[in-house]
């Protein structure tokens, strides 16, 4: 590998080499009984035309596939890049807003091979929050073009109309009339030259590009290969979205690295059927596959026995868990609920990873034969940022290990947030990173960069990225405890709020997922908004419930819990990651746009609420 090697060298390599072998398979969902498999799509760039085969039958519904080889994907890449030269925006950012899994990987190849910055944004649904990210994202990135689907152009022409981009032009990939792929002409991309702006999964309305370089990319790929053990001949499979760092670099970009075959579900399918995914893993031979804890929770929820039959999950080597905190209790549940077809503990890789990393920070090496490391540690000394063993007759909190970085790829620190100073083995502080693949910085963001990419430690040690993330380390490996922006910090103590959101759901079997956070910073009122299922349920007494709720934080924690609102199914946002977004949440309490099936509010917050909440009971 050159100085300046970038993304696109190493595709046209496989291109040349591995043009006959499998590069993407792309799978959706049909009807049993729809006539043929799927219809091929981008018919514009998709030379030569594929075959699309349907996978067997489940149900009412079946798999079908469509796949592109190497040399197949080399066109269509080379096709899009053409016409992108042909318009001069080399070097320009352009924002690809595809649903179709294809086009998207197409259009993001494309960019590459033209040498434009892309900017992955949410497959188009027309959602609300799906909308006021893609507008944020306009405004911030300012692209001179937007890659989408004819049925979305005229919706995204207007939202950007709306940004200010009236002027902004909007290729639809299906139907394009595009150039031969011999048009293309090699561009003098260099190693530190943008490849992408990746925009976090922070505000929604004030999103943040993470400026990511063709060396942060090959650099974070090396260090994957070397955590995971992957190769030429590993199959990844995946479900998460592409505008995700994890869907994005972990599950497409990487097996196209590796010279593998990556194998790829559409994410509402996993939230739909999550049998689907282990079907694919099954069927398909992927043996590295993985995503949030959210998905392996919604196997264990929504699989019956009836589902398992035929399926053979022996060969999924590597199951990694990252994207948001890694549960035991998650790992535990789905590695007994699938011991019968074939899963095995040992295969879980709990990892730590975020945007500005590229993706992959951490990860529990690949080949040990027992389950992850886990660690029980006193809940009351980690509020005081110690990790120690749990005292008896004390509430205790397991943490799972997320490994340690590949070597010579990033030198980590657990560092005092405020005084910056570098601390020792168990103590808990701010995972501070620093290596290759840690990203140049925010777009258009300045100051922010260098408070964040370019930290200095108290004894001096520069040039580190400040993740927000607290942790601490352990015999060497990365133990993640939370986030410093979601501490809950009630009576001087510090809280984290995962805890608390899981010892409530554990109080009823029609709890669902829940959140919590404080007011305001510095204030001691605490909001606990919880999900819960009444559909056939007659029983149910939601008052009861929710004086329940009160009382279990106030026992297991030592604290009071004054606000407590129970909520329909459904209310509670996640990222498309499936982190849960407590900052929204907050922000729709205090905006007064929470139904409440039944709540208790303070009078002081209820002060504080848009309008003050309908219906609320003073808490006493």
């Amino acid at each position: 590998m050159s100085e300046n090697e970038t993304f696109t060298d190493v595709l046209l390599r496989h291109a040349e080499q591995d043009a006959e072998k499998d590069a993407l398979v792309f799978l959706r969902e049909e009807p049993t009984g729809s006539a043929g498999g799927l219809q091929v799509r981008l018919p514009a760039l998709a030379v030569p035309a594929g075959i699309d085969h349907p996978a067997p039958a489940r149900r009412d519904h079946r798999l079908c596939e469509r796949r592109m080889d190497y040399a197949e994907l080399d066109t269509a890449a080379r096709r899009l890049a053409a016409w992108l030269q042909d318009r001069r925006l080399t070097g320009e950012r352009v924002l690809i807003l595809q649903a179709d899994a294809e086009r998207f990987a197409v259009s993001f190849l494309a960019c590459l091979y033209a040498g434009v910055v892309a900017v992955p944004g949410p497959a188009p649904n027309g959602r609300r929050g799906n909308d006021e990210r893609t507008l944020g994202m306009i405004k911030d990135a300012a692209p001179r073009l937007i890659l989408t689907d004819r049925r979305s152009a005229p919706d995204i022409s207007l939202m950007a109309a709306v940004a200010g981009h009236g002027d902004l032009a909007c290729l639809a990939l299906d139907g394009a009339a595009l150039p031969a792929a011999e048009d293309w002409r090699r561009t003098a991309a260099r190693a530190d030259d943008l490849a992408m702006l990746q925009y976090t999964s922070g505000s929604t309305r004030d999103p943040r590009g993470v400026m990511v370089t063709h060396r942060n990319l090959l650099a974070n790929q090396r260090a994957i290969a070397d955590l995971l053990g992957t190769g030429p001949t590993s199959r990844v499979g995946g479900w998460l979205p592409y505008h995700h760092d994890m869907g994005l670099v972990g599950q497409l970009l990487h097996p196209l690295w590796l010279g593998g075959t990556g194998v790829l579900l559409p994410t509402d399918l996993l939230i739909r059927r999550p049998i689907r995914w282990l079907e694919a893993i099954s069927r398909y031979g992927i043996n590295v596959s993985g995503g949030p804890d959210l998905g392996y929770e919604l196997c264990v929820r929504r699989i019956s026995d009836r589902h398992l039959e035929g399926l053979d999950l022996s060969g999924w080597t590597t199951a990694v868990s990252g994207a948001e905190q890694v549960r035991s209790e998650t790992l535990r549940a789905f590695a007994q609920r699938f011991a019968q077809v074939g899963f095995r503990a040992s295969a879980f890789v709990p990892a730590y990873g975020l945007a500005e990393a590229t993706l992959l920070a951490t990860a529990r090496p690949v080949g040990p034969t027992s389950a992850p490391g886990q660690r029980v540690v006193d809940a009351a000394s980690l509020e005081k940022h110690q990790f120690v063993q749990p005292v008896p007759g004390r509430t205790a909190r397991t943490l799972v290990s997320c490994g340690r970085p590949a070597p010579d790829a990033l030198a980590l620190r657990i560092v005092d947030p405020k005084s910056r100073r570098v601390l020792p083995e168990g103590k808990v502080g701010e995972i501070w990173l620093r290596g290759e693949g840690i990203a140049r910085g925010y777009w258009k963001r300045p100051l922010e960069t260098a408070e964040t990419f370019k930290a200095v430690t108290a004894d001096g040690d520069e040039g580190y990225l400040r993740t927000g993330d607290l942790g601490v380390l352990r015999d060497g490996e990365l133990f993640v405890t939370g986030r410093i922006k979601e501490l809950l910090v009630v009576a001087g103590r510090n809280l984290y709020p995962q805890d608390i959101e899981r010892a409530v759901q554990q109080l009823s079997s029609s709890f669902g997922p829940g959140v919590v956070f404080e007011v305001e910073p510095g204030r001691p009122h605490m909001v606990v908004v919880q999900e819960v299922r009444t559909a056939g349920r007659f029983d149910l007494d939601l008052a009861q419930l929710t004086m329940s709720v009160r009382q279990c934080v106030s026992r297991e924690f030592e604290v009071r819990a004054g606000n407590v609102l129970l909520v329909r199914p459904g209310t509670v946002r996640r990222t498309t990651s499936g982190k849960l977004e407590r900052g929204t949440m907050r922000r729709l309490f205090l905006s007064g746009r929470l139904k409440a099936l039944h709540q208790v509010v303070e009078p002081a917050v209820a002060e504080l609420v848009a309008g003050g909440p309908a219906g609320t009971e003073v808490g006493r």
